[in-house]
């Protein structure tokens, strides 16, 4: 899975869906589990709805995000 790829997708999908905007806002770790399409730890699912919450604030956690699961 490339994680800057899904980060970029849910980010795109937050902007664009209103819908799933106010789902990634109330529940982020569903949200994003919901489009991953896999079960993950919830630890994992949560730093990646942070490296979405930091994009979409201008900000970069993705090798934060991207340390979890050993590839950048």
């Amino acid at each position: 899975m490339n994680i800057k790829e899904k980060i970029d997708e849910i980010v795109s999908k937050v902007k664009n869906d209103k819908d799933f905007a106010a789902k990634f806002t109330s529940d982020p770790v569903g949200a994003v589990e919901g489009v991953l399409g896999v079960d993950l730890p919830d630890d994992q699912v949560r730093s990646i709805a942070d490296g979405v919450k930091a994009q979409i604030a201008g900000g970069d956690l993705l090798g934060k995000v991207s340390g979890l699961f050993g590839k950048k």
